[in-house]
């Protein structure tokens, strides 16, 4: 009996932990390969500093970067209704998936949100979302480790300043072409 107790405990245990709510994450994975999207990790090296005299902010902001990966969703004239569900399915996994939403920039035909998942001074997470009625959306993940706001600007900074690998965004260009 205290073993069938035992058991029971356990597999409860299991399908509490098991989370199937949505996540950003998840959605990344799902729709990686789907029609339409398009996925693409760029490794914290696309960011040459090579003969850049870095200063110790600038070394621990590159530091805590871990990896981008970006989600892009072409929109064209036969996937219109798709564009909307799935640009309402990011607005609410932002909104649901415990994200703080820094900016929002809209104009007519598209818009920008800023949002960071972690706590405090310690974000794990930044992510960017743009869209546009005109090309569809894009999300940008940017994963790291004791990211602070701080470091997020500085890396932004040196993105102006560094040289850049460009041969890492290589599919999303070949994906801009074939529109």
């Amino acid at each position: 009996m205290k073993r069938n107790l035992y058991l029971l405990g356990l597999v409860m245990l299991l399908f509490v932990s098991c989370d199937q709510k949505p996540t950003l994450q998840k959605y990344f994975v799902e729709k990686g390969n789907a029609k339409d999207f398009m996925t693409v990790d760029i490794a914290p090296s696309f960011i040459k500093t090579d003969g850049l005299k870095l200063s110790a902010d600038e070394q621990a902001a590159l530091k805590s970067l871990h990896k981008l990966n970006v989600l892009v969703f072409q929109r064209n004239k036969t996937n219109e209704k798709e564009y909307d569900t799935e640009k309402t399915a990011v607005k609410a996994l932002l909104k649901s998936d415990k994200y703080d939403e820094l900016m929002k920039v809209n104009s007519g035909d598209g818009g920008l949100s800023v949002n960071t998942k972690g706590e405090g001074e310690h974000i794990e997470e930044c992510v960017l979302f743009l869209h546009g009625k005109e090309n569809g959306f894009g999300v940008i993940r940017v994963m790291g480790e004791n990211m602070t706001p701080n470091n997020v600007m500085t890396i932004v900074g040196l993105l102006q300043k560094a040289n850049l690998d460009i041969s890492q965004l290589k599919p999303l260009q070949d994906m801009l072409k074939e529109k």
